[in-house]
């Protein structure tokens, strides 16, 4: 991070304490620093600490009595802008263009990427307009810099302190540091289970949570790529700006969304685990229990299979990754369903190994190709990602 330029926001929460810390850390490493501050964050922490601290005079407004404060020059010359803290408030000014301070017009004005950590109590970080309003930011490019669950200042527990400074500066310097290697490139990732419905309050599923093609989806965008994430019903959700989330329920769904994006994608990645088979008809209302019913009969038919679609349409140019979960024969079953799907490589999860497989942060895969089967340990999901990935980038860029 050395040499980078970097511009902290500051609004105003309790949390804005931490912006001394978070300024100091970066300047330690070398970066400079400008500080901007609304109003309300000066209630909270001085200008006089972060100018002290980022040895950079700190601006709350666009006019002073020395004159207009170039909010374009700014913007121009940071290499990335980090608002943190990023309340209710600034976030749903940024996320709706309000440009009345000179955070916000630095927003406007900023061609660097940005980012933000937000601060609040938890009924305002789960609020459905906060939600909305974060997810037009990263819908607009914005990194979401996500809160942490410990206690509030309303002394409620639950999700939404500032991330800690070190965290945010080794979120910045990640940012700031990963090789580009995927510039250029339209990327698609399915993740999750699928719910096949059988009432409306009933469905066939899966365990599948989606860690593993979340963090896959965060590791090309952090490589440059541009993420297309097709995911099932999960309560996880990715963190990079350049991941577009498309949420889709059913088999069906998901299918038709893959089929979309397919022809237009460079690479495709089928992490989901998508349902074999749904009912034939679904009832509209909730199925009861008869009197002296002890049995109930549901026919099921195949689901569309999406690898098999996409790979039946690959062109020459395109790359096809799909996964396998296995219970036996493992390597025949996955290298069968390379040849059969047309894949480059399949992931191989086998359920036989502890800690791999659905709702672990941590996986133990094979990637295996049409002459080459690599064993990998047990790993976090994330250095999984980077694996396959890596083996990704070594194929388009052999």
């Amino acid at each position: 991070m050395k040499g980078a330029k970097i511009i902290v926001g500051v609004s105003g929460s309790i949390a804005a304490y931490k912006s001394a810390f978070l300024t100091r850390l970066l300047v330690k490493a070398g970066v400079d620093v400008k500080v901007l501050m609304t109003r309300a964050a000066t209630d909270f922490i001085s200008p006089l600490t972060l100018s002290t601290l980022s040895k950079n005079d700190v601006l709350t407004s666009v006019s002073s009595e020395h004159g207009w404060n170039n909010h374009v020059d700014l913007g121009l010359w940071a290499d990335f802008y980090v608002v943190a803290p990023a309340t209710a408030q600034t976030i749903a000014r940024m996320a709706n263009g309000l440009c009345d301070d000179m955070l916000s017009a630095v927003y406007l004005s900023a061609r660097c990427p940005v980012a933000f950590a937000p601060a609040m109590d938890l009924d305002m970080w789960t609020h459905p307009a906060t939600q909305r309003n974060i997810a037009t930011l990263q819908k607009d490019g914005c990194r979401l810099i996500e809160p942490t669950h410990g206690e509030l200042a309303s002394g409620l527990t639950g999700q939404g302190r500032m991330a800690e400074p070190e965290d945010i500066v080794v979120a910045l310097g990640s940012w700031l540091s990963a090789p580009q290697l995927l510039v250029g490139k339209q990327v698609l990732i399915t993740a999750g289970p699928t719910y096949e419905p059988i009432d409306p309050v009933r469905f066939i599923g899966n365990h599948s949570t989606g860690k593993m093609g979340i963090a896959l989806a965060d590791e090309a965008a952090r490589l440059g790529a541009q993420v297309t994430l097709l995911l099932g019903p999960t309560h996880l959700r990715p963190t990079h700006a350049r991941v577009y989330t498309l949420h889709t329920h059913t088999a069906d769904a998901m299918r038709d969304a893959a089929l979309q994006y397919w022809p237009t994608s460079d690479l495709a990645i089928l992490s989901a685990a998508v349902a074999d088979f749904k009912p034939i008809r679904n009832s509209n209302t909730k199925i009861k229990k008869e009197p002296g019913q002890d049995t109930l009969t549901l026919q099921l038919t195949k689901t569309t299979d999406i690898a098999a679609a996409l790979g039946q349409t690959k062109r020459e140019h395109q790359l096809l990754v799909g996964f396998a979960l296995e219970t036996d024969n493992e390597i025949a079953h996955a290298q069968q369903k390379l040849r059969t799907k047309n894949f480059d490589f399949i992931v191989l999860n086998s359920m036989q190994d502890a800690g791999a497989g659905f709702g672990h942060d941590t996986n133990k895969v094979s990637l295996i190709s049409p002459n080459h089967i690599d064993h990998l340990p047990l790993l976090s999901k994330k250095e999984v990602a980077a694996h396959i990935l890596e083996m990704i980038v070594q194929k388009l860029n052999p």
